[in-house]
């Protein structure tokens, strides 16, 4: 396996084609990810399908847009000068121009109040509101600059009463659901609630998708734990995070929300700008490199691509560049199987996971080698953050494209088996015949002795030799 860390890159239509997303799954990708905001539904489509083309063991992300808000798409750009007082009024349909800025957020006099700063794209240019009219904003200008058409608007410490799904939002839920994809982040994550939205939605379609929950706002970091009892997994989604907190304050954020996520046996993304470097040059800042390296050190599940990927001029390199930091990380990361799991729903599962991981710090354990149904017992391991490799045989193959986003766990798909015995003579065969494993091998097995749907309950070591023997 090319390292642990798992790495996600965003593809564009407008470069998609199979021969291009193999050399991007050669150099070390994981996950292929489309940003809903940038794509439709045909669009999105062709990106799939060539996806599909590749390999069925690439997992596929979808972003969803979330409760944002953004200037007008109607009228001109407005230059502002520092110190220029501009009006602000909620009406997606209004045309901007002449020291007005029209919004997508009709209510917005009835959140803001003076004080309140307005941050616009990525925090380009700044406003302090002076006065709230009722029926527009008046704020002053920070800094000099051009408020343009379609920008996100971020409100810091404010609580918006935006809705969690917009109307393109559920027309890229029924079409993900439809062409059997394997995650959907939903941006701008507020609470629990904003998960269970989703969640009815996908039990509407009757859609295994899993639910990646983007921490991007000050709610989202006040709420994650009732978040993670919801979500299937985290992303820190850090464009957006550092203009709703203090940057200085999102190291410190994502350290944290990483440790819980671990513990909570979640799959958690660090994202956002990681090699932005190279979407114009052939190689990284010392600081991206250094930021990359920070989140393996920290034994987050996967590392994201953006327009690295999507659009830069070196994708290849960008997704190879990662999987050198991630490989040299690794390569001195110490064993912690002295993390505490929370919300522990098969004690049995969680104590075997344990123990196959801990004796590979006594023993010279080469791989951990599990089958799963859901994907609990290949979760539970990772949790524990093993040092040699995991290769999970699943019965369902959503289920090995989605631990495709689990650290260290390289998944396969595999027939069921009606006996202890069967499943280990099936995999062990398998993985000779694969070439991951060879017949002086010391292997951890963790398996189930009543067939896949009832858990794990045995792990045993043994070379493979007497596995068959």
């Amino acid at each position: 396996m090319l390292k642990k860390t798992k790495i996600i890159a965003t593809l564009s239509d407008k470069r998609c084609d199979p021969e291009f997303i193999k050399q991007l799954y050669e150099a070390g990708m994981n996950v292929v990810r489309l940003n809903s905001a940038h794509l439709d539904l045909e669009k999105a489509r062709v990106v799939i399908e060539n996806v599909r083309k590749v390999s069925d063991r690439i997992a596929i992300l979808i972003d969803t847009k979330g409760p944002e808000i953004r200037t007008s798409g109607f009228g001109s750009e407005v230059e502002v000068k520092n110190g220029e007082i501009v009006r602000f009024i909620g009406d997606p349909n209004g045309e901007s121009g002449n020291g007005v800025i029209y919004i997508s957020y009709p209510e917005i006099c009835e959140s803001i109040s003076e004080g309140n700063i307005f941050l616009i794209d990525d925090g380009e240019i700044e406003f302090t509101i002076i006065s709230n009219k009722g029926k527009y904003l008046e704020a002053r200008a920070n800094n000099s600059g051009v408020v343009k058409l379609r920008k996100g608007v971020n409100v810091p410490n404010v609580s918006l009463n935006l809705p969690s799904i917009t109307e393109k939002d559920e027309k890229f839920i029924e079409f993900a659901s439809s062409m059997n994809i394997d995650f959907i982040a939903h941006s701008f994550v507020r609470n629990k609630y904003d998960v269970i939205d989703l969640k009815n939605i996908l039990k509407r379609y009757n859609s295994p998708i899993k639910i990646i929950a983007k921490i991007e706002n000050r709610q989202g970091i006040d709420n994650i734990d009732e978040i993670l009892e919801h979500a299937y997994g985290i992303m820190i989604a850090r464009g957006d995070l550092g203009i709703e907190v203090a940057a200085e304050k999102v190291p410190i954020v994502q350290r944290k929300i990483v440790e819980k996520c671990i513990a909570n046996k979640k799959p958690v993304i660090v994202a956002t700008q990681m090699l932005h470097t190279m979407i114009e040059h052939p190689r990284p800042t010392r600081a991206e490199v250094n930021d990359v390296a920070e989140a393996v050190f920290q034994r987050c599940d996967a590392i994201m691509l953006s327009g690295e990927t999507a659009a830069g001029k070196y994708p290849v390199e960008s997704v190879r560049m990662m999987t050198t930091i991630a490989q040299e990380v690794e390569a001195v990361l110490d064993l912690k199987p002295d993390i505490s799991l929370t919300n522990v729903e098969n004690p049995v599962t969680a104590t075997l996971a344990k123990a196959a991981v801990m004796a590979t710090g006594q023993l010279p354990l080469k791989s951990i080698v599990l089958d799963t149904l859901s994907g609990r017992t290949a979760r539970y391991i990772a949790a524990y953050r093993p040092k040699i490799p995991v290769y999970a045989l699943c019965y369902n193959q959503t289920v090995m494209r989605q631990l495709s986003l689990s650290f260290g766990v390289e998944p396969f798909y595999f027939e069921s088996h009606d006996s202890r015995d069967s499943f280990i003579q099936q995999t062990v065969t398998f993985l000779l015949k694969e070439h991951k494993i060879m017949p002086d091998d010391l292997i951890a097995l963790v398996g189930g002795s009543f067939g896949p749907t009832n858990g794990a309950t045995f792990l045993e070591i043994s070379t493979v030799d007497k596995l068959l023997g």
